[in-house]
């Protein structure tokens, strides 16, 4: 019996020698939280054997889940209102034996003012991708134990070696330009064998990708962004995760994910949603199909998934202080829960902006995923804004269409004609292109006049206007394959040949767009009724569409002349607006103009006046 005892304590032994703690997440939390639940996700070979203890005054432990994979365990915590900061032992334990034990803190909420700005109408956000715009590091360009192994500059879907700290060194130019917001497209860890620089196949959610820098750099670049007044927009992923995600390695249970009986990729049929006839068979496909190969679809009606996600954002907004969210893929996730997801994001950040991306074929199908349950879609998605798709479709109409009863600039003007069926139409983003688009000056077919008319429009319209880098340079190209939109933005880089950051690298003709970009851009920056103001429209005549923005006794008159040739236009016709003023000047020219005289309006080319008593 002795022989067997000691024969069974040496199993035991090496059993629990064997107990790896690999994570623990969130890894730490905060204090003074508006939710006191949180559910800790633990991962260790057998964990889900053990017991667990906690002895913190304010810490209850309320619930311990076991699920199928006992690599796992789900510990649900009750945070006291008066918990305090400070570390506190997680032990866990087989057989009232103490075998493994983690360091958790619960560290101080920031109460810094204005830490989280929000971004809204009198922002201009300005989108990049980080491994395209500047190398700042070369030594991260390269890690040991990742997956891509080399950078090659020349390939379209591989890594270029762009990251955080050059984007930092680029902050004052960005500043300079006039932009007030940044997006940059996911910069957590994608640790996937090809095509990983994009972002979107997320293999960690708590860790910057270790190419673009870490985490305290990331809190770093948001920090000092804040200081030179530039806000920080995070590109968030709630529907699916990357083939290579730790998670799918290992998956917590089988409905993670949505499980098909082969790949099956979703119809991407954004109206079954809303259809009030549609199969449930092409409504399921749509939302639980998966997006592509390498990301698997998250199962949202699992409440493990919930919380998990829900808490990483919380997490990353806290840690870091971002002041907005742009939500991926908006339409492939399970609505009920988003909109669970987001009332609880406002709640806790009642100054967080977000939007979500609604690259959808209709007016009434982006509006159905807004706030407010404007459209009878059963529930508020409490989605403050979206991507206005249709905005930016008419704006190009203006540019390339050919006038009619509903083309041309009719289309413009019945677009917005039509934002009663918004909440709040000024929370959307309006914008030109972006990563997964052909390039603007490409679109317009290298016209100058078209450029600029495009750019006025997009920063003087109701929204918030975005832009895409490069466009300040005329970077152009189509989106077939998608890389040929995602070149390096020419003098990001030690070795580059030509520097477009500065005057002299860029030619006449890059100077003129960018001159005129900056100028708008910053005259928009310092205008009230732009930044502020609410819209009045005029129904176009004779291919002339004219709208103001107005404020306080201030206004700004925006001119369109579709027409190929000048065209005059009479003042007194928008009496409600010219009233009261004097004079209309030209805010590129300076050109100042009676009220009572008529205009003539240069053709294909947008103006904005600036009205002056």
């Amino acid at each position: 019996m002795k022989a067997l005892a000691v024969c069974l304590l040496l199993l035991f032994n090496t059993w629990a020698s064997a107990q790896v703690l690999k994570r623990v997440e969130p890894m730490f939390w905060w204090v003074g939280m508006k939710d006191p639940k949180l559910q800790l996700l633990i991962y260790g070979q057998n964990i889900g054997n053990m017991q667990v203890e906690i002895n913190y005054i304010g810490v209850k432990i309320s619930r311990l889940h076991r699920v199928e994979n006992p690599n796992y365990l789900f510990l649900d915590l009750e945070l006291a209102e008066n918990v305090k900061p400070g570390q506190f032992p997680i032990t866990f334990t087989i057989n009232k034996k103490r075998k493994l034990e983690y360091i958790y803190e619960l560290k101080e909420k920031s109460r810094a003012a204005n830490r989280i700005a929000g971004v809204g109408q009198a922002d201009l956000i300005y989108q990049l991708m980080p491994d395209r715009f500047a190398n700042g590091d070369p030594a991260n360009d390269v890690i040991d134990g990742m997956k891509e192994v080399e950078v090659d500059r020349k390939g379209l879907i591989s890594r270029h070696g762009g990251d955080l700290q050059g984007l930092i060194n680029k902050l004052d130019y960005l500043k300079d330009l006039g932009a007030t917001a940044l997006w940059l497209t996911p910069e957590v860890e994608n640790d996937q064998f090809n095509a990983s620089y994009h972002g979107y196949a997320i293999t960690d959610h708590y860790r910057i990708d270790r190419r673009f820098g870490t985490n305290e750099l990331y809190k770093h670049f948001v920090e000092i962004s804040h200081q030179k007044g530039l806000k920080v927009i995070k590109d968030v992923i709630p529907n699916h995760l990357g083939t290579e995600h730790w998670l799918i390695k290992d998956l917590p249970m089988e409905t993670w994910v949505h499980q098909w009986p082969q790949y099956t990729q979703t119809s991407f049929k954004d109206q079954t949603l809303m259809d009030p006839y549609a199969a449930p068979s092409d409504k399921k496909k749509m939302l639980d199909g998966w997006f592509a190969p390498t990301m698997p679809d998250f199962n949202q009606e699992n409440e493990f998934v919930q919380n998990y996600i829900t808490q990483n954002l919380i997490w990353w907004v806290e840690y870091a202080g971002i002041d907005g969210l742009r939500i991926d893929t908006y339409p492939y996730n399970d609505l009920s829960y988003m909109s669970k997801w987001a009332k609880r994001m406002r709640t806790e950040f009642p100054n967080l902006s977000m939007f979500g991306e609604t690259l959808v074929n209709s007016l009434v199908s982006q509006a159905y995923f807004t706030e407010g349950n404007q459209l009878n879609q059963g529930l508020d998605t409490h989605l403050p804004g979206i991507t206005d798709v249709q905005v930016k479709d008419a704006i190009y109409e203006v540019l390339n269409g050919e006038l009619g009863w509903t083309t041309g600039v009719n289309r413009l003007y019945s677009v917005l004609s039509q934002d009663f069926i918004y909440k709040d139409a000024t929370r959307n983003v309006i914008f030109l292109d972006n990563h997964d688009m052909s390039r603007f000056y490409s679109l317009i077919h290298e016209d100058m006049n078209k450029y600029k008319s495009g750019l006025a429009l997009l920063l003087t319209l109701r929204g918030i206007p975005q832009i895409y880098y490069g466009t300040e340079i005329l970077m152009k190209n189509f989106s077939e394959p998608d890389g040929l939109v995602r070149f390096d933005f020419p003098g990001g880089w030690k070795a580059d040949s030509m520097n477009k950051f500065v005057r002299n690298g860029r030619t006449a003709l890059e100077n003129d767009a960018f001159d005129y970009f900056k100028k708008l851009a910053n005259y928009r920056k310092n205008c009230k009724p732009l930044r502020e103001g609410r819209l009045m429209q005029y129904v176009p005549e004779n291919g002339v569409f004219v709208y103001f923005r107005y404020i306080d006794g201030q206004s700004v008159m925006v001119v369109t002349n579709s027409n190929n040739d000048a065209v005059p236009i009479t003042l007194d016709r928008y009496a409600e607006q010219i009233n009261g003023f004097a004079q209309v000047e030209e805010i590129f020219t300076g050109n100042s103009y009676s009220t009572v005289e008529d205009l003539r309006i240069p053709g294909q080319t947008t103006q904005i006046f600036e009205l002056k008593k």
